[in-house]
């Protein structure tokens, strides 16, 4: 199965020294899937023809906002409604997850809150999840259709389904340890003081990446997005 990463962004150059580009933290995440990965990079205008150019779709985290002017947020946000409309399975992560809600009708913004990062848990499908963020800007709008299946108490709209076919999480379950110590030393002039204490205190704990990025797969496989596998068997 070819699986098209739209990469919005670039990883600074500390981290793809030590864990290598967008592209090689998802063919990690997807190793067990056999995934045939092809990047676009669309942040430099390089666009596939169309949804037909791959059998599923994946936008990357940036550190752009969605909001804000960039040439290529228009044309994206047009391909992500033709994924829609033809029919093929999308996954969004951070970045990803917040220019598919805008695109679909949805309102990203700066959170006034502040910023999520380190490892976090959130609640999915009743049970409690620990991931990596890094952001600031938030889903704060839906967009029609929408489906909340994640949150915590600072980042309510963090797991989304846009119908059966598209899932999209504000987290990173392609970050391992490595990539958050990374941003910390040199991506985090603008993170108050005391949370990268609190990140550094915490970043040895473990997180559930390899559960999150089997339910991510399904649904690239073609399993409805609304359907959680893990709370399924928790449930059981």
């Amino acid at each position: 199965m070819i699986l098209g990463i739209l990469q919005t962004g670039h990883v600074p150059p500390e981290v793809a020294a030590r864990d290598g580009t967008y592209t090689d933290l998802f063919g990690r995440l997807f190793a067990h899937r056999g995934f045939d990965l092809r990047t676009w990079s669309v942040v430099d205008m390089e666009f596939p023809g169309g949804p037909q150019d791959a059998d599923a779709w994946l936008i990357t985290g940036s550190r752009h906002g969605a909001y804000e002017d960039h040439p290529f947020i228009p044309p994206l946000e047009d391909l992500i409604r033709a994924i829609r409309d033809a029919g093929h399975p999308l996954v969004g992560i951070c970045f990803g997850h917040q220019i598919i809600a805008q695109a679909l009708g949805g309102r990203v913004v700066k959170f006034d809150g502040g910023w999520s990062v380190g490892h976090r848990s959130y609640e999915i499908g009743g049970c409690e999840v620990a991931l990596h963020a890094w952001h600031q800007d938030q889903v704060v709008d839906l967009p029609p259709g929408a489906t909340v299946l994640g949150s915590n108490d600072f980042t309510q709209n963090a797991v989304l389904a846009h119908g059966e076919r598209i899932l999209t999480v504000q987290p990173h379950p392609e970050f391992p340890p490595s990539v958050v110590e990374e941003l910390m030393l040199h991506r985090s002039a603008t993170v108050p003081g005391d949370l990268l204490d609190r990140v550094r205190a915490d970043l040895d704990k473990p997180t559930d990446n390899r559960l999150i990025a089997d339910w991510l797969a399904d649904v690239l496989e073609g399993a409805p997005a609304t359907r959680i596998p893990f709370a399924a068997k928790a449930s059981a």
